[in-house]
């Protein structure tokens, strides 16, 4: 990258998250050069219709000649930590989904590779940068709600309600040994430890597989599609969560509890989360993005709409829109890119990040293997210091 210039994108994987990169890198003026694509016809495909100019095949195609400085990997969880780890090894900056990787070795490895490669590395929590929860995180900071002695909530969906409901995810050689605690839950719990400044210390976790047998199409099926025709299935066993109870504890001490789902329907992609603290409490929820709960007791409870005028000035850094103007989920993903293109930009690479990094994706790992351990164990699980 030379210097001065703006960073370019190269999105690897045209799935339903990898559009949604593409929107919001170009909202930001970020020039996206190039796509992966699972072979060179879809690749040409995809890009077509995402107005791409470029299409590879291969990853490494791509690294050699695209000339793309910053490497979007929107693919399988399975796929993570070895494109991360070429990426990094040509020298390139990366953007991952998550989970990082499949266990935790892979994702200790790549933290260290990241020192060792001068590049930037973020993993797409993206759900930080609604501005409401960092202004949630602000008045946790300041002290508004007191000292915190409790975080609760919930992430539930329903896409996987049923039998014959299918996607990658359920096969632990693509997701991983975990699925609903990876996939979502660790959204939610990233979320609580950086709205309140304080990490999981310890995890009691209870797993259930609703559907021990699925009836798995036989051939591909998109996520999300919605009703489709008539398809040939088989059966497959299931070995990975439905849903999950987790009682948590984090290093201030504070007592915490979350149910996470992909089986409870009506429930599209909500997740909430109420702090408690001994002078007020505070509530959000992604299905009410714009309003944040205040709760006191001897005053009328309160609701914050969004509105920068009313924020913090972090929160209002956030902020895109006026007041009464709504913001969402496609938002995040601007504001998460941002934050990560203008460090690129700034070249200071010691200076602190202000997006998640690949040090908080591998702590996210580790706290699936506490919360995988303690589902088999039926015990609580200490996480390392």
């Amino acid at each position: 990258m030379r210097p001065g210039a703006s960073p370019t994108a190269c999105i690897v994987g045209a799935g339903f998250v990898g559009p949604a990169h593409v929107e919001a890198l170009r909202r930001n003026g970020v020039e996206v050069r190039a796509l992966v694509g699972a072979d060179e016809e879809r690749a040409q495909r995809s890009a077509a219709e995402l107005g791409i100019p470029r299409a590879y095949g291969s990853l490494g195609a791509a690294l050699d000649a695209s000339g793309a400085d910053v490497y979007h990997l929107a693919v399988p969880n399975a796929l993570h930590a070895p494109f991360a780890r070429e990426v990094m090894a040509a020298g390139r900056h990366v953007v991952c989904e998550k989970p990082l990787a499949l266990t935790s070795s892979e994702s200790a490895e790549l933290v260290e590779l990241e020192k060792k490669a001068g590049v930037v590395a973020a993993v797409a929590y993206n759900l930080r940068f609604y501005p409401l929860v960092c202004e949630a995180r602000e008045r946790i900071r300041a002290g508004a709600l007191g000292k915190v002695h409790a975080v609760h909530g919930s992430y539930l969906q329903d896409w996987l309600l049923h039998d014959t409901d299918w996607n990658w995810r359920l096969d632990p050689a693509q997701g991983g040994a975990l699925r609903v605690v990876a996939d979502i839950g660790t959204h939610w719990l990233d979320l609580v430890s950086w709205t309140t400044g304080s990490k999981v210390s310890r995890v009691l976790a209870d797993f259930s597989t609703v559907h021990p047998t699925r009836r798995r199409p036989r051939g591909e099926v998109l996520t999300f599609s919605g009703g489709a025709a008539p398809v040939e299935r088989e059966n497959v066993a299931v070995s990975t969560e439905d849903q999950a109870a987790i009682l948590l504890r984090l290093e201030n001490g504070a007592l915490g509890s979350v149910v996470v789902s992909q089986v409870s329907a009506g429930r599209k992609n909500a997740l909430s989360f109420q702090v408690d603290g001994g002078t007020g409490s505070l509530a959000w929820s992604s299905e009410e993005p714009n309003h944040l709960w205040l709760g006191h007791r001897e005053r009328p409870n309160e609701i914050l709409e969004k509105d920068p005028s009313l924020l913090s000035a972090a929160a209002r850094a956030r902020t895109a829109y006026p007041g009464g103007h709504q913001e969402g989920y496609p938002d995040t993903f601007r504001q998460l890119f941002s934050s990560v293109y203008a460090y690129v930009a700034g070249g200071d690479f010691a200076a602190p990040r202000d997006f998640p990094t690949f040090a908080d994706g591998h702590r996210e790992m580790l706290l699936c293997n506490a919360l995988l351990e303690s589902s088999r164990t039926g015990r609580w699980v200490e996480l390392p210091g």
